[in-house]
């Protein structure tokens, strides 16, 4: 079977994930390209040279434009921060070479343009990283919606709610620092690209963002931070159904709070990532005594579970949507095509969150169809 070289920028958790999703893709899904992880690029060459024997590359760099130059990295996995992506991705496309690239896409609105752009122009493969929208789960869910199993959907409410800033007395990070990093950049596009695939286009918004713990200690003392804690909107969607969506770092209690609610004029589905191998469905059919919502759990009959485990119930987990991602991306590359969520996807995200922060800043209700 063919070998690719793929280059990974960036080691840490993401990049890590991705690199042990690139050693297991081949025996998980027998790809026809098999990945070889040729190069990893890190802020130092110390530090690559330690990722590069802990995750099992070839070579390592701490320039990632020595990565992206190499003929042997035929493919380029961004996995550093957001503030690089956009160079990273537009010289890896000047190469020719196809690019997944994590979310968010850039920095901002103009960096997922820009790069939706030098995606366009170099005609290549090309993917953003949303890896919770893959669980077997979600899938299932999709698949329901689009088959008209629960009738017209009418609303749809989902979140993304963490608590690893609800201690006020925890530290300012670079999580504290810069708009990309808030809830709107960070946690956010997950729920929004969830949203856009079960319910599709969103048509109008209106939204409040808000700095809860407004001063952190930093290293000399209280820092300012220059982000959103949480953050809501209500939105309509093409379709004409309405939503709502919350977005929380300092959800107290919530840990992977990805979680939606769709309702139908047949039925209901219901997921939360905290409990990602079950998906509770409802149908409004059968004598009313007897309804109720029902607990699916996923199984080989669903969307990429079969691959991972042959038994009912046992449950896929956070590593393998990475290697669902990388079997995707591999595809992609394969067939010389963009693949789902596509650079194109992740910058319909951006626009619904700049959209959220500009209705936010004005206090008033953002129509997309009529800005694009």
């Amino acid at each position: 079977m063919p070998e690719i070289g793929i280059g990974v920028v960036g080691g840490g958790y993401m990049g890590k994930a991705h690199a042990v999703a690139l050693s297991a893709v081949g025996a998980v899904f027998n790809t026809v390209l098999r990945p070889r992880l040729e190069m990893i690029a890190a802020s130092s060459t110390m530090t690559a040279e330690r990722y590069r024997a802990d995750y099992g590359f070839l070579r390592a760099t701490g320039d990632w434009r020595d990565l992206v130059a190499d003929p042997k990295v035929e493919a380029v996995v961004i996995a550093s921060p957001q503030d690089t992506h956009r160079v990273i991705a537009e010289a890896a496309f000047a190469r020719g070479k196809p690019v997944f690239c994590e979310k968010p896409l850039g920095a901002s609105l103009a960096d997922a343009e820009a790069m939706t752009r030098a995606a366009e122009a170099s005609g290549v493969a090309h993917m953003v990283g949303f890896n919770y929208v893959r669980t077997p789960a979600t899938q299932f869910a999709r698949k329901l919606i689009a088959e008209g199993a629960i009738g017209k959907v009418t609303w749809f409410r989902g979140e993304h709610t963490e608590d690893f800033l609800a201690d006020p007395a925890l530290p300012a990070t670079w999580r504290t620092r810069g708009m990309a990093n808030g809830v709107l950049g960070d946690l956010a596009p997950h729920m929004l690209n969830c949203a856009l695939a079960l319910m599709g286009p969103v048509a109008s918004l209106s939204a409040m963002v808000e700095t809860v713990h407004a001063t952190r200690n930093g290293a000399a003392g209280p820092e300012a931070v220059t982000n959103d804690d949480h953050t809501q909107l209500m939105c309509r969607f093409a379709t004409g159904a309405m939503g709502h969506l919350y977005f929380s770092r300092i959800a107290t209690g919530r840990k992977m709070g990805y979680a939606y609610e769709v309702h139908g004029t047949a039925g209901a589905i219901r997921f939360d990532q905290e409990d990602q191998n079950a998906l509770w469905l409802y149908r409004a059919e059968g004598p009313e005594a007897e309804r109720g919502f029902r607990k699916i759990l996923t199984g080989p009959v669903h969307p990429d579970y079969l691959a991972f485990c042959q038994g009912p119930g046992h449950g896929t987990g956070y590593q393998d949507q990475i290697i669902i991602e990388a079997r995707d991306f591999l595809a992609a590359i394969a067939a010389g095509v963009p693949q789902w969520p596509s650079f194109h996807d992740g910058l319909a995200v951006w626009r619904i969150a700049d959209a959220a922060a500009r209705s936010a800043m004005d206090g008033r209700w953002i129509s997309l169809d009529t800005e694009h």
